[in-house]
């Protein structure tokens, strides 16, 4: 796949950071965008290592411009864009009756409507390439609970905006898929479970063990194995593959 360019947002970080230097391996070229410059510009060295070529943006995917600078950028570095993985966006884990508007705004504005962007800009660029398109959601989509309203009503949005991205691309050309990872232990849930532990009157190592058998799964996912995932999504393996929402969770989801 030399020559070949792909975009990775939320990549200073977690299964953003994995994901990019997987795809150092299939991709010439990666764009890496996230918030923190400074660990971008650590994901890039990781990139670059690998064998790829790197460029960082450091924007915030939540303000209206920053999407179509993304796809300028891109393009003005690589004169393509062959893939897009939409992995940015942290949502907060807040109860359904506490959260304010403002909260759900900012959940909203970088997850949903930064993907929806995002995706738009890089639209023509991917219709000219046949390129792909992988929007990160999250097993929350499936059981949206109170503790976690936002988490889980944004990432059901990101399904169905991943679906419907697909059928316009079944015309243009564009394959576009959806990820839905169970618990993966990353710094961010890690910080989670420092919260989470003395509100429940335990040691972080006691909240970190009992959380995979309440979740009725052995272990924590590895941000390198939903990588593998993605990189699978953009490579001509699974190029007939469209409008589908993929689960990697352990068998967290019991449901058939």
């Amino acid at each position: 796949m030399s020559s070949k360019v792909a975009i990775v947002t939320g990549a200073s970080q977690g299964i953003g950071r994995s994901t990019a230097v997987r795809l150092a391996q299939d991709f010439d070229s990666l764009v890496l965008v996230a918030r923190n410059r400074e660990k971008l510009n650590e994901t890039a060295a990781e990139v670059k290592a690998a064998g790829a070529k790197a460029i960082v943006l450091d924007l915030d995917l939540a303000e209206s411009g920053a999407a179509q600078k993304v796809v300028d950028e891109a393009l003005g570095a690589f004169g393509r864009i062959d893939a897009l993985l939409n992995i940015a966006g942290a949502v907060p884990q807040i109860d359904l009756f506490d959260m304010t508007d403002e909260q759900w705004d900012k959940g909203l504005a970088l997850k949903l409507h930064g993907a929806r962007r995002l995706t738009v800009a890089a639209w023509p660029a991917l219709k000219a390439a046949s390129g792909s398109v992988v929007m990160m959601s999250g097993n929350s989509a499936l059981f949206p609970k109170a503790p976690y309203a936002a988490v889980g009503t944004i990432n059901a949005a990101i399904v169905a905006l991943a679906k419907a991205f697909s059928d316009r691309g079944i015309a243009d050309g564009v394959q576009v898929n959806s990820v839905l990872p169970g618990p993966v232990m990353t710094g961010r849930r890690q910080s989670y479970l420092e919260h989470w532990a003395p509100l429940h009157n335990m040691t972080v190592e006691e909240a970190t063990a009992r959380f995979p058998a309440e979740a009725g799964i052995s272990r924590y996912g590895q941000p390198e194995e939903i990588a593998e995932l993605m990189a699978f999504l953009v490579s001509p393996a699974a190029k007939w593959m469209t409008g589908s929402t993929l689960r990697m969770d352990g068998g967290e989801v019991k449901s058939v």
